[in-house]
């Protein structure tokens, strides 16, 4: 009933020849019809502004964050190493998408090639839990700082840094790879049109006119291996970094201590309460309309490309002195 009425609901806004082939029998489509945002067709140059100076913000705020730990001589750490790598998967996450929605947007732009888009699937699904295995190594970094600060450069060299960036890369590229492959074995005779302005994983399978469950059922497991297990080691290293804070003598002491940790908490808080709320309305929201959905996903990939340069530009004292250095007038 409700793939019916998506039908009926797209009809009119393609050309005739178009869709005219989203109902006819096919294995694998040559390409996809990102619909954008389901039932705010109308608004879509108006979605497109807060969209666009989000993406805008997010490019130039990480690009700053690496220029300025590139130049700094002081900011080369562990703690910035993994800022880097945080900003760099914020930029892919963002560009991967966001070029794509406002050419749907603006130019009615909504044909995206079979190979695409599996591939912005993919990029998607490995660089989320990338960033999700930044933040652990981030929550490690400020665990080690705080609980054995002594010992803080001998644990975390420059080799070690590496080998948990290698292993991080290795377990979201790894972990990512069969949602592409088991999407491309579905065959898709119902409908090309996908009601979303990205492909989306579950949105491009529930296409298929097969059993998907094994694609469900890798999804629960790999949110659980991945994402679950991060949550758990953060919340371990931070229970830690509590303990440790708490027996700190002052109050003062405790404040001080606490406050290098705020910049990596908001950043977690940005990046987890986003995809958790997204994750829920799509499990249990089964009233919540689908343009609500799809505008609670989109929020998922703006929001910490967004925030996480703001928090770290504003609550890290080196990168904001470093800041107001920059936009300084000099000579005066």
């Amino acid at each position: 009933m409700q793939e019916t009425a998506l039908r009926l609901r797209v009809g009119h806004l393609l050309p005739y020849s178009m869709s005219d082939s989203n109902t006819t029998n096919f294995t694998n489509p040559s390409t996809f019809i990102l619909l954008g945002i389901p039932g705010l067709e109308a608004a879509h140059i108006w979605i497109s502004i807060p969209f666009c100076t989000m993406y805008t913000i997010a490019v130039l705020g990480n690009f700053t964050i690496l220029f300025i730990v590139k130049m700094e001589q002081s900011l080369h750490g562990p703690m910035y190493y993994f800022l880097c790598m945080l900003a760099v998967t914020d930029l892919v996450m963002s560009t991967s998408t966001l070029p794509k929605m406002l050419s749907i947007f603006w130019f009615n732009s909504r044909e995206i090639n079979f190979s695409a888009c599996l591939t912005q699937m993919y990029v998607l699904l490995c660089f989320s839990a990338m960033e999700s295995g930044i933040l652990v190594a981030m929550a490690f970094d400020r665990y080690v700082a705080i609980c054995h600060p002594l010992r803080h450069s001998t644990i975390l060299t420059n080799s070690v840094v590496a080998k948990i960036s290698l292993a991080v890369l290795l377990r979201s590229g790894i972990f990512a790879l069969p949602y592409p492959f088991l999407a491309m074995r579905w065959p898709y005779c119902r409908t090309n049109v996908i009601p979303h302005t990205y492909c989306e994983h579950i949105a491009v399978v529930n296409l298929a006119c097969a059993d998907i469950r094994i694609s469900s059922y890798y999804g629960l497991f790999d949110l659980f291996s991945e994402i679950g297990m991060d949550v758990f080691f953060i919340t371990v290293s931070y229970t830690q970094i509590l303990r440790a804070i708490f027996h700190l003598p002052t109050k003062d002491a405790r404040l001080k201590t606490f406050g290098t940790c705020i910049s990596h908490l908001c950043a977690i808080l940005a990046f987890y309460m986003p995809g958790f709320f997204s994750s829920l309305t799509h499990r249990f929201g089964h009233n919540v309309p689908l343009h609500f959905l799809v505008l609670i996903a989109n929020m998922y990939l703006l929001v910490p490309p967004l925030l996480h340069p703001i928090i770290y530009g504003v609550r890290t004292k080196q990168i904001r002195g470093r800041l107001l250095w920059l936009f300084t007038p000099k000579g005066t």
